[in-house]
């Protein structure tokens, strides 16, 4: 199992962190919703939190909760800036369809 972030992900994790003054890393998970079945959940991890499992890449840790973490093993965390628009991207090699408009996938 594992999940990883390229270092344009890491630096912004690292950075809105220091900005916030709390945090201990970040937070990933998947919800049900959306025309494709799920969607990705990002938050800030305040602290770890029972049946987490923990993974570290580029000085960031990022927390899965157990109930995600199949659907997120392999996955790597990317951040990208297109003109005005920033936000995280993910390669998730279990995905096997996308929704039209890329807010839900299908495993």
């Amino acid at each position: 199992m594992a999940i990883s972030l390229t270092e344009s992900a890491a630096a912004r994790v690292r950075s809105f962190l220091e900005e916030r003054g709390h945090g201990v890393g970040l937070r990933l998970g998947v919800r049900k919703t959306g025309c494709s079945g799920f969607a990705y959940v990002i938050n800030y991890a305040e602290s770890a939190q029972p049946g987490d499992t923990v993974f570290e890449d580029h000085g960031v840790r990022v927390f899965v909760e157990a109930g995600s973490l199949a659907l997120l093993d392999g996955t790597t965390v990317d951040f990208v800036k297109q003109g005005l628009n920033e936000a995280f991207r993910f390669r998730n090699p279990n995905v096997k369809g996308e929704c039209g408009c890329g807010e839900s996938f299908s495993v």
